[in-house]
C-alpha cells in the first residue's frame, strides 16, 4: 500500500504542481506521531491539495465517500493507495473501525469534517465523527484550511492550524461534547483563513 502510494503521488505531483501549485503554511504544525487532519471542503480538487501540501513523508490514510471508490479503475486506484470508503449518512461501523485502527497504530488520517462539499464556497457545519475518532483515539486534530477559488496556474494557499486535543468529561464523550468539538473545529478552520491574506 506505501509503495502504491508513493508511485501514484510521484505521478501525479509533477502535472498538479504545474496547474494548481501549492502553498504550505504551517508545516511545522504536523506532529510527528498520529493526528487526525480535518480540512474544509469546497472541490474535488481538495485531497489532492491536502495530501501535497502534507508531502511524501506525511502520507495519510484517507476516508472518501463510498460513492467514489465505487468508480471503475478510480476507485481500485484509490484503494491501492490507502484511500477507505465510508457511507455517508449512516453508522458505518467498518470504516470506524478502520479509521480507529489507522490512528491507534500511529497513524495519520485526512477526514473532512464537513462530511460533504460545500457548493457556496462558505464553511458548512460539521459532523461529529472526527471529534469522536480524537476523543477515543487520544490523538490530536490539526484543523486545516483550503481556499475556495484555486486559480489555475498560481499557488494555493494550504494552512495548518496548531493541533490540540478535544476534551470531554466521561471515557468516551456524548453526543453533545462532540456537536460542540465539531463546532469549535469548524471555528479554528475558519479562523485561518486570515492566514492566506
Amino acid at each position: 500500500m506505501k509503495a502504491f502510494y508513493t508511485l501514484i503521488y510521484c505521478l501525479l505531483w509533477p502535472f498538479f504542481n504545474l496547474a494548481h501549485p501549492c502553498k504550505a503554511i504551517g508545516r511545522e504544525n504536523i506532529p510527528e506521531g498520529a493526528a487526525l487532519f480535518c480540512p474544509n471542503h469546497t472541490s474535488l480538487t481538495d485531497p489532492l491539495f491536502a495530501v501535497f501540501a502534507l508531502r511524501l513523508r506525511n502520507r495519510p490514510q484517507v476516508m472518501a465517500k463510498a460513492e467514489v471508490m465505487e468508480l471503475p479503475i478510480l476507485g481500485w486506484l484509490l484503494k491501492k493507495a490507502g484511500v477507505f470508503a465510508v457511507e455517508r449518512g449512516k453508522s458505518d461501523v467498518g470504516a470506524i473501525k478502520h479509521a480507529l485502527k489507522a490512528l491507534k497504530g500511529g497513524g495519520k488520517l485526512l477526514l473532512f469534517p464537513e462530511g460533504t462539499r460545500s457548493k457556496t464556497g462558505e464553511l458548512g457545519q460539521a459532523k461529529g465523527g472526527a471529534a469522536m475518532l480524537a476523543v477515543r483515539t487520544g490523538v490530536p486534530i490539526v484543523p486545516m484550511y483550503i481556499p475556495a477559488k484555486k486559480p489555475w496556474f498560481r499557488r494555493t494557499p494550504v494552512v495548518f492550524g496548531t493541533p490540540y486535543f478535544p476534551h470531554v468529561a466521561g471515557p468516551k464523550g456524548t453526543a453533545e461534547e462532540y456537536e460542540a468539538i465539531a463546532r469549535d473545529l469548524m471555528e479554528r478552520i475558519a479562523g485561518l483563513k486570515e492566514l492566506t491574506q
